[in-house]
């Protein structure tokens, strides 16, 4: 296999001991994995790893009731579990471990853990000119006291009706329900803590993006529907949605109004993806995206996740078994630039 283009005064016999070192390394790829059993039966499913096999990459469970230094060697850590203790042990491996890649900082995940810092980045960006504005909805921090949230929502004006979604994100279904207010006097009946969102119409539709390093793929899934004036004046309480765009909820081969399917444009993911890539630290996760309805260009993120539900975006064993072994390439071709 080719790196990035040979450097053209080696001589063919270097680079052809180049491309074979390269190419054992690869059949010899040890990916270790931390996850829990139900992200185990999602992401490694025969077909990944059939295709990992032929590819020389191994997958090997990480067994936490032993010391991680013990295990191995890994050349990549692949991890999605929750808990300080199991934060520190990664930190503590990655300092004795620097040849391995950590997939991905422990500290970098933690800041998508915080629905409250989760989007800030996305706040902070200035993509002008990129074929559409991109921002978030105008959202506000509930920590305690539900009985404080009609006020609190008063003084910050936000507009109802209102998603209520919980602060922290800990990968248990309950962190991933959803409210939806549509009155001032059932924002009492909430329970923080919790982010409270403005409801922006979307169409029913979102745009999910997934990223696996370099590589991005959108898919449609149904949201929540629109509200119009008639049901907001006409319609009181709190409802609850165990789950929204869940791959169930697919939206790909659906009918929909053209204005509504239509994907968001490229460049403008491309230049979100990479701003947020280098902001977060991060190269897997996914960004949920949705379009003000009756706009064009009009985009919010509403939510961003780690290390998402890969084993339902589409073709996906082939991208990311391509991204494990892109990240040996690349730091094969780094040592062999320092050497």
């Amino acid at each position: 296999m080719r790196l990035n283009g040979d450097i053209s005064f080696r001589s063919e016999e270097e680079k052809e001991n180049e491309r074979g070192t390269l190419q054992q390394q690869q059949q010899n790829l040890v990916v270790g994995y931390a996850l829990t059993s139900k992200k185990v039966k999602s992401f490694l499913q025969p077909k990944l790893e059939g295709l990992a096999r032929k590819k020389g990459i191994s997958f090997v469970a990480i067994d936490q009731n032993r010391p991680l230094s013990d295990q191995g060697p890994f050349d990549i850590v692949l991890h999605k579990l929750s808990g300080k203790e199991w934060r520190q042990i990664l930190e503590d491996y990655r300092e004795q471990h620097p040849e391995v890649t950590v997939l991905d900082p422990p500290d970098a995940i933690q800041h998508l853990y915080n629905r409250q810092s989760m989007l800030k980045d996305v706040a902070d960006l200035n993509l002008s000119d990129c074929h559409g504005k991109v921002g978030v909805p105008k959202q506000l921090v509930i920590a305690k006291d539900p009985s404080s949230i009609p006020e609190a929502v008063s003084k910050a004006g936000l507009t109802l009706p209102l998603i209520a979604k919980p602060l922290i994100v800990d990968g248990t279904a309950k962190s991933h329900e959803l409210f939806l207010a549509y009155d001032q006097f059932s924002l009492s009946l909430l329970e923080p803590p919790l982010v409270l969102q403005e409801f922006v119409n979307h169409g029913g539709v979102l745009f999910k993006v997934f990223i696996v390093g370099d590589a991005i793929k959108v898919v449609r899934r149904f949201s929540l529907p629109d509200v119009n004036e008639h049901e907001l004046s006409n319609t009181s309480g709190v409802f609850r949605f165990p789950r929204v765009s869940c791959s169930a909820a697919s939206a790909d081969d659906a009918d929909l109004d053209p204005f509504v399917a239509e994907l968001p444009p490229r460049p403008l993911l491309e230049r979100l993806v990479k701003e947020l890539r280098w902001r977060l630290g991060l190269r897997l996760f996914n960004i949920d995206i949705i379009r003000e309805h009756r706009t064009k260009d009009r985009y919010y993120v509403i939510d961003i996740n780690y290390f998402p539900g890969y084993g339902k975006m589409p073709g996906y064993e082939h991208i990311f078994t391509d991204f494990l072994l892109g990240l040996v390439q690349t730091k094969y071709k780094r040592r062999q630039d320092n050497s």
